[in-house]
């Protein structure tokens, strides 16, 4: 997919700020885009947009197919008429800086549930009809979605493999059986999904109207304890009893000294091969009516994947598979056309190999300034005077360090490597975090993308997330007071120097 020349932030809606515990896609998730539209930027990035799972995580999710139905705004449904002002007004008093899944959790699923009763006793045909029409265009998914997460509850949260055997093995007349003892529960399943992806098509339509795109995520895996999983066990590599037999992850490398063991099963790529892949053009059919693109995760995992047996505790005793190459991209080309809306992220281990099957795919790469400023010039893999025009540039990620807190680290534990980015980037007594990003707006590379962190300056207690650790990964929000004045007219400011304004 080709871009214009232009820039973006990155930023997870669940980090917009709010007094429901958690951002929502209501009237701050618009405010967000009209600073967006004020200071220039072309696009919106975001993480993956499904259920979180593990730790929290929106790359461990319940479905790939699914919204986060957290995101939905509770004003937007009192407004509708489906949930009393009462509710709203007796909300718990949420922390501001940060999400409080639990907290969150504990409001919010109760009240959707009342939300979906209301509606189904009280909505009006052509209301009722809106519902049925999105039931009926996303059953592939959606049946085993909300029946999955009705049992799920039902069996207390465990994993799908430990529920009773007709239910985790997918028996018919156990299926149905289950479908009438939960149908409240599965009706508000749906209910939610129905109304996340109602609320983000209106969100969608606010920023195409005022030119912002949406660049979106796509995880190359999904979580074992999924309804992806669950409802196709013969496209991912499991034992009789359901558990993976191999599972995903990295070798050893700049984030973790044994590597990072994601535990995802891993896909049976002959038997996606013998289905044209049609599981995965679905999946990015339905991303495509979220997003205008999307970053594509662990991209050389196309090309050969590091695979670990699920007995190891660390991913150090792997092994590189070959992976599914260029097949799965013709796939998707036929279905799709011949440009396909995604961004490689092609960051980690690449090889020749990994560069040519992007190449031949067609897709932009990307490039990280953390990682670009080396040790010195001659041993730096990609600065920014080394970029070329395919590429997306980040300050940093989700999985990095905030560009001001990796500056303070430069600073106390690696003086050395500090004074060479410290000259590299000219920063001359300018805020570190304008000078990083003045740097890759000044680059040849066609989109360039700040992580809203880097935008604000701001240390690394706002890290989105620590590769390899549990813990308080994924919570950070922001305070709209952050995005005063100075900030937007400084933002503009450097989009327009650069010629990237839309």
């Amino acid at each position: 997919m080709k871009f214009q020349r232009s820039s973006g932030i990155l930023l997870h809606p669940t980090s917009l700020p709010g007094p429901y515990g958690i951002g929502e896609l209501g009237a701050e998730a618009y405010r967000f885009v009209d600073f967006l539209q004020e200071t220039g930027q072309h696009l919106w990035q975001v993480l993956p947009l499904g259920p979180v799972g593990y730790g929290n995580s929106p790359y461990q999710s319940p479905s790939t197919f699914a919204g986060n139905v957290l995101l939905v705004s509770f004003e937007r449904l009192q407004e509708d008429g489906w949930l009393p002002q009462e509710a709203l007004d007796q909300r718990p008093q949420f922390p501001a800086d940060h999400v409080d899944f639990e907290a969150v959790r504990a409001w919010k699923v109760p009240l959707l549930a009342e939300a979906s009763r209301s509606f189904l006793e009280r909505a009006s045909p052509a209301q009722r009809e809106e519902y049925e029409v999105f039931c009926r265009q996303h059953a592939g998914w959606l049946d085993d979605y909300a029946l999955f997460r009705a049992l799920k509850t039902h069996f207390g949260g465990q994993t799908w493999t430990e529920w009773e055997p007709g239910l985790a093995f997918r028996d018919p007349s156990a299926l149905d059986a289950a479908r009438r003892e939960l149908a409240a529960e599965i009706d508000a399943r749906k209910f939610g999904q129905f109304q996340f992806f109602r609320q983000w098509r209106d969100l969608h339509a606010y920023c195409r109207e005022r030119g912002v795109k949406i660049i979106g995520d796509v995880p190359i895996y999904v979580a074992h304890d999924s309804a992806d999983v669950w409802a196709h066990r013969e496209l991912f590599k499991l034992d009789e009893a359901g558990q993976p037999t191999v599972v995903a992850g990295v070798p050893p490398d700049y984030f973790s000294a044994t590597g990072q063991l994601w535990g995802n099963p891993i896909y049976h790529w002959d038997r996606m091969s013998a289905t044209k892949y049609q599981w995965w053009i679905e999946r990015v059919s339905v991303n495509l009516e979220l997003f205008d693109a999307m970053r594509l995760d662990h991209f050389r995992g196309f090309e050969a994947f590091w695979q670990v047996a699920s007995a190891e505790a660390t991913a150090e005793n792997g092994e590189w598979i070959r992976g599914p190459e260029d097949e799965i991209f013709e796939a998707l080309k036929q279905k799709l056309g011949d440009e396909l809306p995604f961004i490689a992220e092609d960051l980690g281990v690449i090889t020749p190999a990994v560069v040519a099957l992007r190449e031949r795919a067609g897709l932009v790469g990307m490039a990280v300034l953390q990682f670009g400023l080396g040790n010195n010039p001659g041993d730096s893999a990609c600065p920014p005077h080394r970029y070329t025009r395919d590429l997306v540039a980040y300050t940093g990620t989700h999985d990095n360090e905030t560009i001001s807190g990796w500056a303070r680290r430069l600073q106390e534990q690696e003086p050395w490597r500090w004074e060479y980015v410290h000259n590299y980037l000219a920063v001359n007594g300018q805020p570190f975090h304008w000078a990083s990003i003045r740097s890759l707006m000044a680059s040849v590379a066609d989109v360039v993308v700040f992580p809203l962190q880097d935008v604000l300056g701001i240390d690394n207690a706002a890290r989105m997330n620590r590769p390899g650790e549990v813990g308080a990964n994924w919570e950070w929000r922001f305070q709209a007071d952050l995005l005063h004045q100075d900030v937007r007219a400084k933002l503009r400011e450097l989009t327009h120097l650069y010629g990237r304004l839309p």
